[in-house]
């Protein structure tokens, strides 16, 4: 079979003038910019995620549940029930006898009303982010993109320092890049059903200025394991990372009047109303009825 022969036109581009598939694609791996490119033709088909409960019956009607090798994003204000839904899916994983990790960014999560939601503590790798005083030896994204952090080089026992915690605690900044370096390890290490980052309490502004090439290296480390990252924020911060993005609305709160306990104006909580609404989702088309709601219930403690 005879080579397609080129003609090179005023313009200087290369025309061909003989259309032979297979002799184009041989032709274009020689050249060295394009020898690691591979035809769409040639892309393996990528299968669809297996989705699992996230605990709460509407949700998972609303979304399909959380897809495994995915990023999946909850966010809403505060009492919003977006604590609620992270219990709810740690709750039916542990059920489901899987190893979880919850990444605290600001040490907000209550053990005794997450046991009492159905949490298997045993199961559950807690990692507090209070004492992050001091880092690792390498900064990430975030640290480089961060001001008023302080860089000392030591030749190989170069430090990134930051700023000493003071009474109240580590700064947020602190609190942000050790999360990110925590959910980076645990990612790569693999294992679990469930990775959370719970940024809940982090001030939006903070949340923002997490870089997306952040996002985008966790969405790939994620993507071959069976491993399903859900991160809570108050306002989407994951981009176009997230393949899951649901905002949770408060539309009314149940209040009961107990007396004996407190002044006898004083109220005490019973549970939210709650509507879901999926923002995203690149597992299924989104369905017309994009808005589920369902109910929270207070659990007393003696």
């Amino acid at each position: 079979m005879a080579s397609p022969s080129f003609s090179a036109p005023a313009g200087g581009a290369v025309v061909f003038a003989r259309k032979e598939p297979a002799l184009v694609l041989q032709r274009l791996a020689t050249l060295p910019k394009l020898s690691g490119v591979t035809a769409a033709a040639r892309l393996e088909v990528r299968p669809t995620p297996e989705m699992i409960s996230c605990g709460i019956h509407e949700i998972d009607e609303l979304s399909g549940g959380l897809p495994r090798g995915c990023l999946s994003e909850i966010c809403g204000p505060a009492s919003s029930g977006r604590t609620s839904v992270l219990l709810a899916a740690l709750a039916a994983a542990t059920r489901r006898q899987e190893v979880c990790a919850l990444v605290d960014a600001t040490d907000a999560l209550d053990s005794v009303s997450a046991a009492a939601a159905g949490v298997e503590m045993e199961r559950l790798l807690w990692i507090r982010c209070s004492q992050a005083s001091a880092v690792g030896p390498r900064a990430s994204d975030f640290g480089r993109r961060t001001s008023g952090i302080g860089h000392q080089t030591l030749g190989e026992e170069s430090e990134i320092r930051w700023p000493r915690s003071d009474a109240r605690g580590p700064t947020t900044d602190a609190r942000l890049e050790q999360a990110l370096r925590v959910t980076d390890l645990l990612l790569q290490s693999g294992g679990f059903g469930l990775v959370a980052i719970d940024l809940g309490d982090v001030p939006d502004s903070a949340a923002r200025r997490i870089p997306l090439a952040s996002w985008f290296r966790f969405q790939r480390a994620v993507e071959p394991t069976a491993t399903v990252l859900m991160v809570v924020a108050q306002a989407p911060c994951a981009q176009t990372c997230a393949s899951v993005l649901i905002k949770l609305t408060a539309i009314s709160y149940q209040l009961s009047v107990k007396s004996g306990l407190g002044p006898a104006h004083a109220q005490l909580l019973d549970g939210l109303h709650i509507e879901g609404e999926l923002l995203r989702s690149r597992m299924q088309r989104k369905p017309s009825q994009s808005v589920a709601a369902f109910e929270t219930k207070a659990v007393r403690i003696a």
